[in-house]
């Protein structure tokens, strides 16, 4: 997981740069990330559902080393999910925004892969990721695999993912480059995530193939997210391509 430090990156360049055009000045405002709006369910509606929690866990998880274990992994009859922070995962294929440079935790390596062998790109690719497993849980066991559909839920605001990568086994809540930015959550891998409020409601026996089309995902992750607000049950096995 990523460990919160402040950047001087944006104070830096500013320093370096000899005159201050109007296009750089418009480019130094937009500072937030660009929110996408995905599918019509309401956040509130997807929350409702995952008030009250049946722990599938055998303890609890941390959202920081350092961080009591204060978080369960919950379940119902179609999903499993969890109320943690964001720590930014800028793993996988190296861009612009996510390499050695400007992430000191950098591995070229996911969990998964996409359908031609390369690692997934958390620069262009929204996606989760899931605590190794361990005796507190085993993701495996409760119908979570690489590709499996997921709703993230921060504020009222609602981005579909995948899971795309596992993490240590004691430490949960953490997403890509790419999910964050979605949410409106800072997503720099240095100083970037939010501390709480995060939800990761992910949809058991579900899968996307391939794994990086991300448009198949929010096609099914609305599907799977209204039947689970109108308490649906959801197919035996869903793989979707």
């Amino acid at each position: 997981m990523r460990v919160q430090s402040l950047t001087l990156a944006a104070a830096s360049a500013a320093l370096l740069a000899p005159t201050t055009s109007p296009a750089i000045e418009h480019a130094a405002a937009r500072t937030e990330p660009v929110v996408r709006r995905e599918g019509s369910v309401l956040a509130a509606d997807l929350l409702a559902k995952v008030r009250t929690c049946e722990p599938v866990s055998h303890g609890r998880y941390r959202s920081d080393d350092g961080t009591a274990a204060t978080i369960p992994v919950c379940g119902t009859r179609d999903a499993v999910f969890w109320k943690a922070d964001m720590d930014i995962d800028c793993d996988g294929r190296p861009g612009s925004h996510c390499n050695r440079r400007t992430d000191p935790l950098f591995s070229d390596a996911t969990a998964f892969e996409q359908s031609d062998g390369r690692y997934l790109s958390a620069e262009n690719l929204p996606y989760i990721v899931v605590p190794a497993p361990s005796q507190i849980w085993d993701y495996r066991e409760h119908g979570v695999r690489g590709g499996a559909v997921a709703a993230v839920v921060y504020g009222d605001r609602v981005q579909y993912a995948v899971v795309g990568d596992v993490g240590p086994g004691q430490i949960i809540g953490e997403a890509s480059y790419a999910t964050a930015k979605a949410l409106g959550i800072r997503p720099d891998p240095r100083g970037g995530g939010t501390p709480s409020g995060v939800t990761y409601i992910v949809f058991r026996n579900t899968q996307v193939k391939p794994i990086e089309d991300h448009a198949a995902a929010v096609v099914t992750g609305e599907r799977l997210a209204k039947q689970f607000v109108q308490d649906k049950p959801l197919p035996p096995r869903h793989t979707f391509r």
